[in-house]
């Protein structure tokens, strides 16, 4: 391999090598200024934008995703890569998808398992880590308060109670 050939593929396992997630896409007919709102959108979750030759990350697919990356490699392909939350990186691309129609999702893979293009749009869909811990704590004290709950009202009780003994000697 050429070393100009060699350093494009040093430079696309790194970008690979430091993701959580890889995503490829067809970029198909976009133009300049959709991929540059699509970078920028990307940007904001901790994502990047970069158009790949299909040649070139055949050679890294083993490491990706295996088999399954290098048979969708067909096609203008470009990847999302970063370190942000998968399911925010998803989400902006679906809502872009669905307002200018390109790009098209092909497959992926997150940390080493490969993903069809229906779970990345099951991807999509998922509440992020924040809203699933918020649920989860949610879930978790809901038990307790009421356990809270209905001890203050046993203790609310036994004060009548003694509000009620305390009136009755009071009178007697």
């Amino acid at each position: 391999m050429r070393p100009e050939k060699q350093a494009m593929l040093n430079e696309i396992r790194g970008r690979v090598e430091e993701s959580v997630f890889v995503i490829m896409t067809d970029y198909g007919s976009m133009n300049v200024e959709k991929a540059q709102a699509l970078r920028s959108k990307l940007r904001e979750v901790d994502a990047e934008f970069h158009i790949v030759k299909n040649r070139m990350f055949k050679h890294l697919a083993d490491e990706v995703g295996g088999e399954q990356m290098k048979e969708g490699l067909t096609g203008r392909t470009a990847m999302v890569t970063g370190t942000g939350e998968v399911t925010d990186v998803a989400r902006v691309l679906r809502d872009f998808i669905k307002a200018n129609e390109v790009p098209t999702l092909k497959m992926g893979a997150l940390e080493g398992v490969f993903l069809s293009e229906s779970e990345l749009k099951e991807l999509a869909d998922m509440p992020s880590k924040d809203e699933m811990r918020a649920k989860l704590v949610a879930t978790l004290a809901a038990p307790m308060s009421q356990t809270v709950g209905v001890l203050n009202a046993k203790l609310s009780s036994l004060l009548y109670v003694l509000k009620a003994v305390e009136a009755k000697k009071a009178d007697a």
